[in-house]
């Protein structure tokens, strides 16, 4: 008698065979000790220059105004109206739109040239003005997000809406780890002298639709860096592996019977939860550092949750070769006082990231990691709020602000882009987030058109429909 077979049973014999597969495919090796993330078959897709980023992100929006983009004509228009050519209807936030008035606010800091390549930093960057020449400024970054949740979003992700995989995800999901006893994709963050600063959402460092094995894990300050890393009390690293073999067996099981990835992927996390235990305590002891480290970082270095801190652990990890080490450090938000508070924001960030990218250098690591320093967008010409000789605040602009990068494959000692004389729109060489975008994975070897994740019947990618390499700032 010939035997038929349910659409019900169909599907659930489908997914058991599914869940064997992959558990197969995810066992193949011992899951105690392998590397379970290999990245895809054919990536890179060309030689890469960099095998590893380090990317400081500077979320509230910097000045480029008052940092790298220097205007000196503004100060003979001080005060003055801006002039509604310049402005051209352009979107306001609602923080500025009711002003009746747009007055022009030349930034009160000097501005001077330094290096061989004589790119020019304002008098608040003395650190970086003596790495000038190792590093690349892009003054001609853009971006269609005016306020700061969209903004980081889409510095991110790719996209203005939360949802989608961030940058570090794809690059885990493309490339994988060089090391098996440390996550691919690490986030460390810091928050500057400012109260109030914008909110870090953990879906920054998401994986989005991506398997959750690709999502950024968050390093904190403290004894513990990772949470319910460390054993309880009177537990045992012998028991805890007996634990972890035995939820192993249940986990195996329940993914031959239903094929469900997450189930894979939690086994995976387990295991490398469990070598982290060993791995984290000594990447995070500080006493083998030499006292010349810690000076060339400053004084911050020795307190953890430091943006100095923070810098010299992105170096350590470099050396142990995790693929994408992203640091946030909020406070760059001035809307008012900005005189102060950026001077503040500068002392806490100048020396470390000017010293992290000397010491990549010095270790032979910087022509293989690529560092990149920025924020979401830019500040205003025009104050924000009472202006005075000493004291202003601006808004947030999209329309051209700088990030520098170094290392990796782009050419050092450039500056790149040049902004009109009010630092409100681009005149030469614009760069959108998703060229931005498009110009990192280039460095990895990935081709960001070819770099795809199949969601929903769409194949989606970090540059979406967009983004082009921006060939002008790369190596020969």
């Amino acid at each position: 008698m010939e035997r038929t077979t349910t659409r019900r049973q169909f599907f659930s014999q489908s997914l058991a065979g599914l869940g064997t597969a992959a558990l197969s495919s995810l066992l193949s090796e011992d899951l105690r000790g392998q590397e379970e993330s290999s990245g895809l078959p054919g990536l890179p897709h060309f030689p890469a220059r960099a095998k590893r980023v380090i990317y400081l992100f500077q979320y509230g929006g910097p000045s480029q105004i008052d940092l790298f983009d220097p205007k000196p004509q503004l100060a003979r228009m001080q005060g003055s109206e801006l002039p509604a050519s310049v402005r051209m209807g352009q979107r306001l936030t609602t923080m500025t739109a009711a002003q009746s008035s747009f007055p022009v606010a030349s930034s009160i800091f000097r501005f001077s040239q330094h290096g061989q390549s004589g790119a020019w930093l304002s008098e608040l960057l003395p650190y970086t003005a003596r790495v000038a020449d190792d590093i690349c400024f892009v003054r001609s970054l853009y971006t269609e997000q005016i306020n700061h949740d969209p903004g980081i979003t889409f510095f991110q992700t790719g996209f203005q809406l939360a949802g989608r995989p961030s940058i570090g995800s794809w690059i885990a999901y493309g490339l994988g780890a060089e090391n098996k006893d440390l996550p691919a994709f690490i986030v460390m963050t810091s928050k500057g002298g400012k109260l109030g600063d914008q909110p870090l959402a953990d879906r920054l460092w998401g994986s989005g639709f991506l398997p959750t094995r690709y999502q950024g894990v968050k390093f904190r300050s403290g004894p513990d860096p990772v949470l319910y890393l460390s054993n309880p009390e009177g537990f045992s690293t012998k028991a805890r592996r007996r634990y972890l073999d035995d939820l192993a067996d249940l986990n195996k099981a329940k993914l031959e019977e239903t094929g469900d990835p997450e189930i894979a992927t939690r086994i995976a996390q387990y295991e490398m939860a469990f070598r982290m235990q060993a791995s984290v305590p000594e990447l995070t002891d500080l006493s083998t550092e030499p006292e010349e480290t810690f000076n060339l970082y400053g004084p911050d270095s020795r307190k953890p949750g430091t943006f100095a801190a923070n810098c010299l652990l992105a170096r350590r990890l470099a050396e142990r070769g995790v693929r994408f080490i992203q640091l946030f450090h909020r406070g760059w938000d001035q809307h008012a006082k900005l005189p102060d508070q950026i001077r503040i924001q500068c002392r806490a960030t100048d020396q470390p990231s000017a010293a992290l990218v000397a010491d990549l250098k010095r270790r032979g690591l910087l022509d293989d990691t690529l560092v990149v320093w920025g924020g979401e967008f830019g500040r205003t010409v025009y104050c924000q709020g009472t202006l005075t000789e000493t004291d202003y605040g601006r808004d947030h602009h999209p329309r051209c602000f700088t990030i520098w990068m170094a290392g990796g494959g782009i050419k050092p000692g450039i500056t790149y882009g040049a902004t009109d004389d009010f630092s409100y729109n681009i005149t030469e060489n614009p760069v959108h987030v998703h060229d931005l975008h498009a110009t990192i994975l280039h460095c990895l070897g990935i081709d960001h058109e070819r770099l795809t994740y199949k969601f929903q019947g769409r194949r989606f990618r970090l540059t979406d429909v967009g983004g082009e390499v921006v060939k002008g700032i790369l190596k020969a």
